[in-house]
C-alpha cells in the first residue's frame, strides 16, 4: 500500500519538475514543441490522478471484496453494521494485501527506473500496466474478454493476443468482478435465508403473526456467523479466489 501511494507521488515529482524547468520567461515567449508537451503531460498526470479511485476499484480486486462485503451485511439483515466505512476499508486494505505483488512488479520494473533516469515515461507506463494487465488476464473470464473483443473488432479495431488493449480487457474484467461478487453473495447469503424461513415457519406455526421474523431471525443469524468463524471463512475464501 505504501509503495502504490509513494509511487504515485513520485510519478508527479519526476514529471513536473521537469515541465517547470522548461516553462521559464523565455519559454512563455517562444513556445516551443517540447514546452507544449510538457504542459499537456502534466495535464494527463493531474487528470489521472485525480481519477486514481476509480483506478483502483477498476483493474484491482477491490470490486470482488466490497460486493461480497455488502451482500453478507445485508443477508444478515443488518442496516449499517459494520459501517460503510469499515467496509470500504476492509475491502481497500484486502485489495492491497492481493495485489500487493502486482504493486512491487510495477514499481520494480516501471517507477523505480524512473526514478533513476534509466527509462523514458512512455516505457514507464508501459511497464507499470503489464502487471496489471496480466493479473487482470488471470482472472477475467473467457467469455466477458470475448464479448468485447468481438466488439472491438465489429468496430475495425485490431486485437492482439500477445499484449491485449486495456480499453477491452479492463471493461471485461469488470463485469467478472462483478459476477464473481454475486455469485459468492449467493453463497453467503443462502444460509442466512434458510434461517429466515426456519423462524418464519416456527413464530407462524405459534401464532405470532404480528412479531416480524427477522427480529428473532437476527439473533440467530449472527451467533451462526459467529460459531462458524465467518469472517475468517469468507475472507479467505476471496483472497483464495484470485489466481
Amino acid at each position: 500500500m505504501k509503495k502504490y501511494l509513494i509511487a504515485l507521488a513520485l510519478l508527479a515529482g519526476t514529471v513536473l519538475p521537469a515541465g517547470a524547468q522548461q516553462l521559464d520567461l523565455g519559454a512563455l515567449g517562444n513556445a516551443n514543441g517540447a514546452t507544449v508537451g510538457y504542459i499537456i503531460q502534466m495535464f494527463g498526470l493531474l487528470t489521472v490522478l485525480s481519477v486514481a479511485p476509480g483506478l483502483l476499484i477498476m483493474v484491482t480486486s477491490f470490486t470482488r471484496f466490497v460486493i461480497a462485503f455488502s451482500i453478507l451485511r445485508t443477508g444478515i439483515g443488518l442496516q449499517s453494521t459494520p459501517a460503510n466505512l469499515i467496509l470500504i476499508s476492509l475491502s481497500l486494505f484486502m485489495t492491497f494485501y492481493v495485489m500487493a505483488p502486482t504493486f512491487d512488479q510495477a514499481w520494480n520494473n516501471g517507477v523505480k527506473p524512473l526514478m533513476d533516469n534509466q527509462i523514458t515515461q512512455t516505457e514507464a507506463v508501459e511497464r507499470i500496466s503489464d502487471p496489471f494487465r496480466t493479473f487482470m488476464m488471470r482472472n477475467v473470464r473467457d467469455k466477458d474478454f470475448n464479448l468485447f473483443a468481438d466488439l472491438a473488432r465489429e468496430r475495425g479495431q485490431t486485437v492482439s493476443e500477445d499484449k491485449v488493449d486495456l480499453r477491452i480487457l479492463v471493461p471485461a474484467f469488470m463485469i467478472s468482478e462483478i459476477r464473481r461478487g454475486f455469485e459468492i453473495g449467493f453463497l453467503i447469503v443462502l444460509p442466512f435465508l434458510v434461517i429466515d424461513l426456519i423462524v418464519a415457519t416456527i413464530t407462524m406455526a405459534m401464532g405470532m403473526m404480528m412479531l416480524p421474523p427477522t427480529v428473532v431471525s437476527l439473533p440467530f443469524k449472527i451467533l451462526f456467523f459467529v460459531l462458524i468463524d465467518g469472517w475468517n471463512l469468507l475472507v479467505g475464501s476471496l483472497v483464495r479466489s484470485f489466481t
